[in-house]
């Protein structure tokens, strides 16, 4: 059988970057999209609100959560940076998680996300599902696993959180690192030429 690359694969030493869900109308349909599925809702609700890359989502135990409540804080040792950061539990993180493990199987294995055939969700399948769920919500452009992560910063900002505090909380260099990781200098300049028309 002939060996085909796929041709929107990035080369070797890039990367094609995911965005953030910039729109807070979107975050409800998805939500919405996802209301009867208290799997998805969870991972869904509890990446845009903790922050987590989808590696430290899918390696998240049901103990490492059981015992939380609002407000309680999630010790979790990031798994790029070897350090540990508190990750405090907010209410929809914290409901969407209850509402999952009050129907997840008890006889399920440790793994707080697991497939339909009860293995450890792996990334490329988070990374599908943000895809899928985008797509459905009727967002146009690239999404994926990193897009939970980059939202929760992304609406940070928009709320009015200085980008030195979330370039703090991401664990980055630079507040220059932080604007480019969430796109904003890009999607701005986008904004200037949409915003004048002469």
């Amino acid at each position: 059988m002939k060996n085909t690359k796929n041709p929107n694969h990035p080369k070797k030493g890039s990367s094609i970057k995911v965005e953030p869900i910039r729109d807070r109308s979107a975050i409800k349909r998805i939500k919405k999209l996802l209301s009867d599925q208290p799997r998805n809702l969870a991972l869904f609700t509890f990446g845009i609100n903790t922050a987590l890359r989808a590696n430290e989502l899918v390696t998240l135990d049901v103990e490492d959560l059981a015992h939380l409540s609002v407000g309680d804080v999630l010790d979790h040792k990031q798994r790029k940076t070897k350090k540990y950061r508190a990750v405090i539990i907010n209410k929809p993180a914290y409901e969407a998680i209850q509402q999952w493990l009050d129907v997840r199987p008890q006889d399920s294995p440790p793994a707080l996300f697991t497939s339909q055939r009860g293995e450890r969700l792996s990334v490329p399948s988070v990374h599908a599902l943000v895809k899928m769920w985008c797509s459905h919500a009727g967002l146009k452009g690239n999404y994926g696993s990193h897009t939970l992560r980059k939202t929760w910063g992304f609406m940070q900002r928009d709320a009015g959180v200085s980008e030195t505090l979330i370039s703090e909380a991401y664990g980055h260099a630079s507040v220059k690192q932080t604007r480019a990781y969430l796109g904003v200098q890009s999607q701005e300049v986008k904004n200037l030429y949409e915003m004048l028309e002469l």
